[in-house]
């Protein structure tokens, strides 16, 4: 994009600035910027930058327990798990990437996360991702499906970090829109971590990595705009993934790293150069001065703005002592990546850019970011939903045949086509995740090092109640994350959040928002749950339809012995099963209604927080005590989704007794929360049954496992075969249809 003369309105539109942004630049700056200057502007102050439609709001989250060591505001947050040992983990988007160039798009979100994460000095353990595809049935998504499964695996198997969790959901409603979010998560000594802040006056600030070139320019800027008809021809603006070049620059960091002489280190992500340069002078209250001479790129010819602002992967920008830069170039020399000084720390805060010799650029660094426009964006809540009785539900279908249909369903069949694309036991220390059983487990975990500690790690939201009722919504994602890392016996520590919603300039848009943001708020400050890093991507909508608000938790726990980790397997013919938690059957917002009924109204199953504690700590501390023998939480499709699970890990089956009291298919199919479904040998099933009475937590013996089939008291019962056919048939029909 060459340019000379005049910023014209269409030039400032096309930089994706409202015309009053404008008149604040120019208000900032006291002239007209060069074109370079309003390039830096758009990069800086779009959507995905800035995050001016949401910082109000964020700020409301709860940040802090004695454990967090870096909040939000960092390259990663950093929480201490003892041992002198820190847990550094992020999540971040790359949904409008993903949609136009699939495999690249999901293959550079991982390598962007993976780089927040060693760029503070951890080196990574394992990757989660968060997936959200439209009808399985709409003409585009069997090539999105194939290109972002592909994507993931080829750039985390290359790297060499196992992916080890995260969830895989369809709704039409992200047919022109599907959200790819990735989760890193990495170790490090806690004394040993890195962070973005420039210090120092007259400090070399270096270029690392791989070449600069002309992949996703504007590439920010269009993560930050509504796809219209058009999306196809966005393709040059995702950029391309070298997840080799990734793995060198990894190795040759944590050695710099090591020799004391980094000062400050930022990773290029959205807005490349500018962004991280300005980010590392603005923290330290310093200017950065660049001469772009010395960048070393890719192709001939490319102009200050092209390499302000261009994406390519796989580079750093750091900040070094100045006795230290030969040894800083030997080392990177040795991995074979560019290594370049290609400007300094001065006194006076500002953004300088010289190129051939003439000045591009000339701005206040600390406005850049701080001035940042803040938008408290008008909004509408979403209206209360009434709750649904469970008898005005009729089953429309027997229940064995309803369970058949829910487990060979788009959202709860096997996604062993997706997962095992992806190298999920490299490094060694995967206790549970993907290849190491299916239908998977509440949570992945892995082990530290040699043990015997492990960390348990999940990625979730269930956006059919965020939907309904945005706060309860809210609540539930936080609540889902908690118990999935306590069901396998971790204490859940922190969270980091990916904030997926639609245009937030439509008001009923920014009322889910703002709903999520105090279900969430709320859940994390009952559960001692804190937010430490996060992502908002924001207009995600395609020709005037919003996604549903996708709230995503990535959660964090940690076992002290990991070889205690619980697993939802059933073991052995005999066991009790015990039912722990309250059941209403609830059927409101469920999967049962939507997928068998017909049906999405009703308010989604309400959470108390209160509860969720008291069942969550009691379950802990009874797999801590090795006294349950398999234990699953219960969340979409109910108890018999649930049961069917455990039955299908262990390969063994199991007896149900119905209540009197409840329609059976609400029993079976309600979404109730605060409930776990768990296994014990039958000597000790009635003791924990009386210990969580007397701790006033609902508990029943409600059958006993055994012979290859699923029976829920005489209404029905279904053979483990036809349910594992159903079960792992979905994905591979699906991907197998030839359309020409």
């Amino acid at each position: 994009m060459h340019h000379s003369g005049r910023i014209t309105p269409e030039l400032v539109a096309a930089h994706g600035l409202k015309p009053d942004e404008y008149q604040r630049l120019l208000a900032l700056i006291g002239r007209e910027p060069s074109f370079t200057e309003l390039g830096i502007f758009s990069a800086m102050w779009n959507e995905h930058c800035s995050y001016k439609s949401s910082r109000i709001h964020l700020r409301k989250l709860p940040t802090k327990a004695p454990w967090v060591i870096q909040g939000p505001g960092e390259n990663a947050g950093v929480i201490d798990i003892g041992d002198g040992l820190a847990c550094i983990f992020k999540m971040e988007s790359h949904n409008h990437p993903s949609y136009i160039e699939p495999h690249q798009g999901a293959a550079t979100g991982v390598g962007g996360i993976l780089r927040d994460v060693f760029t503070m000095g951890a080196r990574p353990v394992a990757t989660l991702d968060l997936l959200r595809f439209g009808a399985p049935d709409h003409p585009l998504m069997r090539h999105l499906i194939a290109g972002v499964a592909s994507g993931i695996g080829s750039y985390g198997n290359s790297f060499g970090v196992p992916t080890v969790g995260g969830s895989t959901k369809f709704d039409r409603r992200y047919n022109g829109n599907i959200l790819v979010n990735a989760m890193a998560v990495g170790i490090a000594r806690r004394d040993e971590i890195f962070y973005a802040k420039a210090t120092g006056i007259g400090n070399p600030i270096v270029y690392l990595g791989s070449k600069t070139g002309r992949d996703g320019i504007h590439g920010a800027t269009m993560a930050s705009a509504a796809f219209e008809a058009d999306a196809q021809e966005k393709r040059p603006t995702v950029q391309v993934g070298d997840p080799f070049a990734e793995k060198l620059l990894l190795e040759a960091c944590l050695e710099l790293m090591r020799t004391g002489a980094v000062i400050a280190i930022q990773d290029m992500g959205a807005a490349g150069l500018t962004s991280s340069a300005v980010e590392m002078g603005a923290k330290g209250n310093l200017g950065i001065a660049l001469d772009l001479d010395a960048v070393p790129c890719r192709e001939p010819g490319m102009s200050a703005y092209e390499m302000l602002l261009s994406e390519s992967q796989e580079r750093m920008l750091m900040v070094l002592a100045p006795d230290k830069e030969a040894e800083a170039e030997a080392i990177f020399r040795k991995w074979g990546l560019d290594f370049a000084i290609i400007g300094k720390t001065i006194a006076e805060p500002r953004f300088v850019i010289r190129h051939h010799g003439e000045v591009k650029a000339d701005l206040p660094i600390k406005e850049l970011g701080d001035e940042a426009p803040v938008y408290d964006r008008p909004s509408v809540p979403t209206p209360k939903a009434a709750p649904l009785a469970p008898e005005t539900v009729a089953a429309p279908l027997p229940h064995n045949e309803a369970l058949l249909r829910l487990i060979g369903s788009a959202d709860l069949a096997s996604k062993r086509w997706i997962t095992e694309q992806y190298d999920s036991l490299i490094l060694g220390n995967t206790i549970q995740g993907p290849a190491t059983q299916d239908p998977g487990g509440d949570a992945a975990l892995i082990r530290l090092g040699d043990g015997p500690k492990g960390l348990a790690l999940t990625a979730d939201v269930t956006q059919r109640y965020c939907e309904a009722d945005p706060y309860e919504g809210g609540k539930q994602a936080v609540a889902l994350a908690w118990r999935n890392l306590t069901a396998v016996g971790a204490t859940p520590l922190a969270v980091t959040d990916n904030l997926n919603f639609g245009n937030p300039e439509n008001p009923h848009v920014m009322g889910q928002f703002i709903g999520c943001l105090e279900g969430i708020g709320e859940a994390c400050r009952a559960l001692d749950f804190p937010i430490v890093s996060g992502n908002v991507s924001l207009y995600n909508a395609s020709e005037g339809q919003d996604i549903p608000p996708t709230p995503a938790i990535g959660g964090v726990g940690l076992l002290e012995d990991a070889s205690r980790g619980a697993t939802l397997a059933i073991k052995r013919p005999g066991d009790a099963i015990l039912l722990f938690g309250e059941t209403h059957g609830w059927l409101g917002a469920s999967v049962y209604l939507r997928d068998l009924c017909g049906r999405e109204e009703g308010a989604p199953p309400p959470v108390d927080l209160a509860v969720e504690r008291r069942h969550g700590d009691f379950l802990r501390g009874l797999i801590e005590n090795r006294a349950l023998t398999a234990v699953h939480t219960l969340s979409d499709g109910g108890l018999a989704l649930g049961l069917a699970k455990m039955a299908l890990a262990g390969g063994i089956g199991a007896r149900i007794e119905l209540p009197e009291s409840l329609p059976a298919h609400a029993f079976l199919f309600g979404e109730d929360q605060a409930r776990y479904l768990a296994t014990a040998l039958p000597e000790k099933a009635e003791a924990i049954r009386l210990e969580a009475e007397a701790q006033g937590i609902p508990c029943q013996l409600i059958g006993t496992t055994g012979s290859s089939i699923l029976a829920f008291g005489e209404v029905a019962s279904v053979g483990l075969d036809a349910l594992r056919e159903r079960f792992d048939s979905f994905l591979p029909e699906l991907m197998a249809k030839r359309t020409f």
